[in-house]
């Protein structure tokens, strides 16, 4: 069983900047696929990005080049660094972990065994 906290949501001015953070409750951290997902009121909860156990990370069209995620596997930590934010970047973000994950698959909800409580992101136009 794998505890996911994530962490460093709040409310911030359209074109700031937020970093989240997501601390993992395992030591074998470095051998998880890990991601960031996002969920809006009235909507689907969709892919943001994910990052490989070997390093590889995966970023969805409408954040890419803005959106970086990264992983500390020494603290066992996942982060998300949002910049230039939008007001429909306003969501509920959760981090989750997957075992071993077809690259084919990053995006895929289902595949992920666990799941945090999720961090609010507000964005003020």
């Amino acid at each position: 069983q794998v505890q996911l906290v994530e962490s460093g949501g709040g409310l911030v001015q359209a074109g700031g900047s937020l970093r989240l953070s997501c601390a993992a409750s395992t030591r074998t951290f470095s051998s998880y696929t890990m991601a960031w997902f996002r969920q809006a009121p009235g909507k689907e909860r969709e892919f943001v990005a994910a990052s490989g156990s070997g390093g590889i990370t995966y970023s969805a069209d409408s954040v890419k080049g803005r959106f970086a995620i990264s992983r500390d596997n020494a603290k066992s930590t996942l982060y998300l660094q949002m910049n230039r934010l939008k007001p429909e970047d306003a969501a509920l973000y959760y981090c989750a972990a997957a075992g071993r994950v077809r690259t084919t698959q990053v995006q895929t909800l289902s595949v992920y065994a666990y799941w945090g409580q999720g961090t609010q992101v507000t964005v003020s136009s």
